[in-house]
């Protein structure tokens, strides 16, 4: 057996490293060229981590990348609400007086339906009759507008009083060349006949002498001018429970007088021979009243205790025609 001494070690397998200079090497380079990258002039191919250039379109996968995904809108203020059309917050005065609504002047679509509002008495049209004359008295008549110190007023016929439709009618009369107006404030019952005025004395003068008696004459509906606003007057005897109402010196013939009820609902009153508007019942008595002319034209009016006997003013007037 050969001596150990002389068996030859068989050679260990080694891995192969990289020297340690060359790595030292290696990494000095990397370091120059980074730095030289650095220091170009544009900047490199980007500007930092807070500027990253938006990229168009999605990535190779087709899904969006992170660049191409938009920033979260940061939060703005609530905008303020927009101020919208109200009606004035402004405290006013409160009333002292019935408060009174005229309605819009009368359209032509109203004034053409005047012909149904109006009856027998129409806007437009001239009437032909005779004209008597009689004693006025005190001026008071059967439309109880009672006493006046106006004596250009006349009775109507019973057919064109038509219960008292025609009363406070203002008419134009023409005679012979000459022409007055007179308010309708009394019926002339018969032998008064269709078209017939029985005119005050004083009326009848200004157009033929007393002693003519009786006259031909023409006469036609007038709205005039006047600085008389319309009033309202609860009759003798008026309540809550009953009541009948009346309008004076409106420049226009009524048509309607109504009441408004609890619910709401208007409601016509009949009107008496001797002008009053009637509710039998108390309805609407002594709350809100409205009056329609033979034009169309409504007023409306609130705030109108029951008192009897007692004229109260309304401070409105209807449109002259």
């Amino acid at each position: 057996m050969p001596s150990s001494s002389h068996r030859r070690a068989r050679p260990e397998r080694r891995t192969a490293r990289t020297p340690v200079v060359a790595v030292v090497a290696v990494a000095a380079v990397a370091l120059v060229v980074s730095l030289v990258v650095a220091l170009r002039p544009d900047g490199g191919p980007g500007d930092g981590p807070d500027k990253v250039a938006p990229v168009a379109g999605a990535g190779a996968s087709g899904s969006p990348t992170a660049a191409s995904a938009s920033p979260s809108p940061k939060p703005s203020a609530s905008p303020k609400p927009s101020p919208t059309a109200e009606a004035s917050t402004t405290p006013s005065a409160t009333p002292t007086t019935p408060s009174a609504r005229p309605s819009a002047r009368s359209t032509p679509q109203a004034a053409s339906a005047a012909g149904s509002l109006a009856g027998r008495i129409r806007p437009g049209t001239s009437y032909r009759g005779v004209a008597t004359s009689y004693d006025i008295g005190d001026g008071d008549g059967a439309c109880s507008f009672g006493p006046t110190a106006d004596v250009m007023t006349a009775a109507m016929n019973t057919a064109d009083y038509e219960t008292s439709k025609a009363c406070g009618a203002y008419v134009l009369v023409r005679a012979g060349g000459k022409s007055l107006t007179v308010r309708i404030t009394n019926e002339c019952p018969a032998p008064c006949q269709a078209g017939q005025l029985d005119l005050s004395r004083q009326a009848f003068a200004k157009l033929a002498p007393l002693s003519a008696g009786r006259i031909a004459i023409s006469w036609s509906l007038l709205s005039p001018a006047t600085s008389d606003t319309v009033s309202i007057r609860y009759k003798t005897g008026s309540t809550r429970y009953w009541c009948g109402i009346q309008a004076i010196g409106h420049r226009n013939p009524l048509a309607r007088l109504e009441v408004r009820t609890s619910t709401g609902a208007w409601i016509g009153l009949p009107r008496a021979e001797y002008n009053y508007f009637l509710s039998e019942q108390g309805t609407g008595c002594g709350g809100t009243i409205r009056l329609t002319d033979i034009y169309g034209e409504r007023l409306t009016v609130s705030g109108l205790p029951v008192r009897a006997e007692a004229v109260q003013g309304t401070g409105v007037q209807f449109a002259r025609h």
